[in-house]
This record gives C-alpha cells, structure tokens and sequence, in this order.
C-alpha cells in the first residue's frame, strides 16, 4: 500500500531555514507528480509546491514568494521541502502526496502521511 512519511519538521525562529522529507513507498515513484501541501492552525489545507516525474518542472504557491524549493531523489523515492526566510505564518503541518497530474487542490487527494509539525516562533 502507498506510504508517505514526512519527517524534519520542528521549532525553528523565524528567518530560519528548515528541510523536510517524505519518504515514499508502495508505488513507482518516479511515475508520479509529489507535492506538498501545508495545513495552519485555524486555516484550511493549502497547496505548497509540487514537483514533476524527473524534477525538471516545479510549480509554487504565489504566496511563498520564491522563499521555498521543492526537489526529489528517484533513487531514495524521496521527496523535500527546503524552507527559507521562515516566517511565523509559515507555522503549519506539512504533508507530501503522490499526484497524476499536476494540480493544487488538496480535496483530490484521499492519502496523506501524518505529516509534520513546522512552528515558526521567536
């Protein structure tokens, strides 16, 4: 069955920086989109970046400004998250997902991993 693990997530200042990783397993990773969505407290699920079959393409919410890198290792069937310039707004969990086709709705997407908490505070 597919798993998705995150991991990497934690207390971090803002200003900082912080990686994240999801760990895939159960599919043929490198068939599929990965992307990542974040959910703040209070907020609904929001789409984060997503990342294509090889890496060659990547797409990012407007709202991250440029502030977020997304990359995969087909070898290791791992996916990150580089977080730059933290911010407090930032603070969320942060979960990974397998897509078909590029997309940003987090509704179309029926298996997540448990996530990972990233808390942005001074």
């Amino acid at each position: 069955q597919v798993q998705l693990v995150e991991s990497g997530g934690g207390l971090v200042q803002p200003g900082g920086s912080l990686r994240l990783s999801c760990a895939a397993s159960g599919f043929t990773f490198s068939s599929y989109y990965m992307a990542w969505f974040r959910q703040a407290p209070g907020k609904e699920r929001e789409f984060v970046a997503h990342i294509s079959w090889n890496g060659g393409r990547t797409y990012y919410a407007d709202s991250l400004k440029g502030r977020f890198v997304i990359s995969r290792d087909n070898v290791k069937n791992t996916v990150y998250l580089q977080m730059n310039s933290l911010r407090p707004e930032d603070t969320a969990v942060y979960s990974c997902a397998a897509i078909r086709v590029p997309m940003t709705n987090p509704k179309s997407i029926n298996t997540w991993g448990q996530g990972t908490k990233v808390t942005v505070s001074s």
